[in-house]
């Protein structure tokens, strides 16, 4: 007689994924070398249930990275390249006529959306249209086809990465879809070291599996359990007032937000700050989450959402200034 087998309690999930944590640190040693703080981000994002942009020049392993991340989780994985001539069609299926017994009829044949991670390779390299085919997917968790729903798999994550925008035959990502992604995490070239160390590995007669951590079940157990962590209400409202102080020309709005920001972040960027922080408290092992904890991620969580204008580029004022500004003004108290 086979004996039922009991979901692992709140205790021993935060025991799984604190243990799980530097476990999936030395397994991504295996393929990735340095890049430290760029890992840190990416977990964290899945961890809380979110979707991540990768920004960096070619050939900083991005692919190698999103790919690595979707063994250790066990979870299927899909690479669409993007190209100036995709079409969304190509990213989320389409109808198509087919024999039957009944005669012919229409069949939806799915696309690669329908997978657990989803590497959305250059995703701006192919124009608006068909990054828009990923709106939907991200944040509904599924694909209308001839006005039927088909929901997508659980866990669904996107991670995409991009070029810099300043790279010839790139195409801005709407905002509405910047907006989607929780963090955009930034890729730099690594210290001479670290890249001597990349040259001799990769230049080797010698490769290294990855060994599968976690299943999707595990995974959907830490979304849940992230959005338990418990969070004071003046640290919440302190994200919330972060985010706010992006926005131009409101009330409360600084004055070099004013002249250096076209547009600000939204409620979505308060509400990914929180529940980053929350896996973060998570990962670290500590029960409820601190100021440090925002603050850590206001980076990769606002970079993309706050634009700055023809000004602050003129004078040479970057994304990553203004929010060094924002974190020194905004007030910790409540």
């Amino acid at each position: 007689m086979e004996t039922e087998t009991l979901p692992p309690t709140e205790e021993q999930t935060v025991e799984q994924i604190i243990r799980g944590y530097d476990q999936i640190k030395t397994e991504l040693g295996k393929t990735i070398i340095g890049q430290r703080e760029v890992i840190d981000e990416i977990l964290i994002s899945l961890f809380a249930g979110g979707h991540c942009l990768i920004t960096g020049a070619p050939g900083l392993a991005k692919t190698l990275l999103v790919k690595s991340i979707a063994e250790i989780f066990d979870l299927k994985f899909s690479r669409v390249q993007f190209t100036p001539d995709l079409m969304p069609a190509d990213i989320t299926g389409t109808e198509v006529l087919s024999e039957t017994d009944e005669g012919r009829q229409l069949r939806f044949v799915s696309g690669p959306v329908f997978a657990n991670i989803i590497l959305a390779d250059e995703i701006n390299r192919t124009p608006p249209k068909t990054q828009a085919a990923l709106l939907e997917a991200m944040q509904e968790h599924q694909v209308t086809a001839a006005g039927q729903r088909h929901p997508l798999p659980k866990p669904f994550f996107v991670l995409a990465t991009q070029n810099p925008i300043e790279m010839e035959g790139t195409y801005p990502l709407p905002e509405a879809q910047l907006d989607r992604f929780m963090f955009n995490v930034i890729i730099d070239y690594l210290p001479e070291d670290h890249e001597v160390a990349v040259v001799q590995q990769t230049t080797a007669d010698q490769s290294k599996s990855i060994e599968p951590l976690f299943n999707g079940e595990d995974v959907l157990r830490f979304n849940d359990l992230v959005r338990k962590v418990p969070i004071a209400e003046d640290i919440t409202r302190y994200a919330v007032r972060l985010a706010a102080a992006s926005r131009p020309h409101q009330e409360s709005t600084p004055d070099f937000v004013n002249e250096w920001v076209s547009w600000g972040a939204g409620l979505r960027a308060a509400q990914f700050l929180v529940l980053g922080a929350k896996a973060r408290t998570l990962i670290q092992g500590r029960s409820h989450v601190e100021i440090q904890d925002i603050q850590a991620l206001a980076a990769p969580v606002l970079r993309h959402r706050v634009l700055v204008n023809y000004r602050a580029e003129a004078e040479g004022i970057g994304t990553q200034k203004i929010i060094d500004q924002l974190l020194d003004l905004v007030s910790t108290d409540a």
